[in-house]
């Protein structure tokens, strides 16, 4: 159970994203483990400060934009993600497929931006804004193969290996499972899934470096249909990949 005025009202926002029909009362206490009246109290002030409404007709609670224009003034201010979006788009058109950034945030990775390469027909194309799954993405284990084993293992453990009732059926089950991933990961520089993170779909991804000391800011990945994205194909789509990345670390160095 979460504590700390702070941190509850943080769970209970967490409890309504995603939800844009919104989410009861008696869910939101649900799934953050609060007291019905503690949970009522806090949607109240929400609601009062104009972060949630409250549905008149089925007394359900909504996350309002105030939040998000929170969020996109502050992407706004970020100086790689807007220099970034010429680097997506061109992978984009390369690739043929879905091209997304994510950026490192206190101990996550967040998809903060993507660009459509696909076709009209098959296509994957999921909402930014969302952390990636550190064991199951092609993003997660290609930002944890520049850290060494101990501390990948701790950032990982943290969120938990992916449920593959949840995720893909190829996901990850197993430690030992999992470091051979980040391994071969770190041996060539970038990941590549098949069916991990979603039945269907592949992907390979990259970490962006600043030229300076080394740290990873983000990873850029490539993700689509598994019928497209062959591990023929991938092997192929690495040399542009690992080319954008080089070119959004001078960009994350310059900023």
């Amino acid at each position: 159970m979460v504590s700390g005025a702070l941190s509850r009202g943080l769970a209970v926002l967490d409890a309504l994203a995603g939800a844009p029909n919104g989410v009861s009362l008696h869910r939101v206490a649900e799934i953050t483990e609060l007291p019905k009246t503690a949970a009522h109290r806090i949607l109240g002030n929400l609601v009062q400060d104009g972060f949630v409404r409250q549905e008149k007709s089925t007394g359900d609670y909504v996350l309002t934009l105030r939040l998000v224009s929170m969020a996109l003034r502050h992407l706004a201010e970020n100086t790689v993600v807007d220099l970034a979006r010429p680097v997506l788009d061109g992978l984009a058109v390369v690739s043929g497929e879905l091209v997304r950034l994510s950026l490192v945030d206190d101990g996550a990775l967040i998809w903060v931006a993507k660009a459509q390469g696909a076709r009209p027909g098959l296509r994957y194309d999921p909402d930014s804004g969302v952390s990636a799954s550190l064991s199951a993405s092609a993003s997660g284990i290609a930002w944890l193969s520049r850290y060494g084993d101990e501390r990948a293992l701790e950032l990982m453990l943290r969120q938990g290996l992916a449920d593959p009732s949840r995720f893909g059926p190829n996901a990850p089950t197993t430690i030992e499972d999992y470091l051979d991933r980040l391994h071969r990961a770190r041996q060539d520089g970038y990941s590549t899934v098949d069916q991990t993170y979603e039945a269907g779909l592949a992907g390979i991804a990259a970490p962006i470096t600043r030229r300076s000391g080394g740290d990873v800011v983000g990873v850029l990945s490539i993700a689509g249909p598994s019928v497209r994205l062959t591990a023929e194909r991938m092997r192929e789509l690495a040399v542009p990949l690992l080319a954008a990345c080089a070119e959004l670390s001078d960009i994350s160095t310059a900023s």
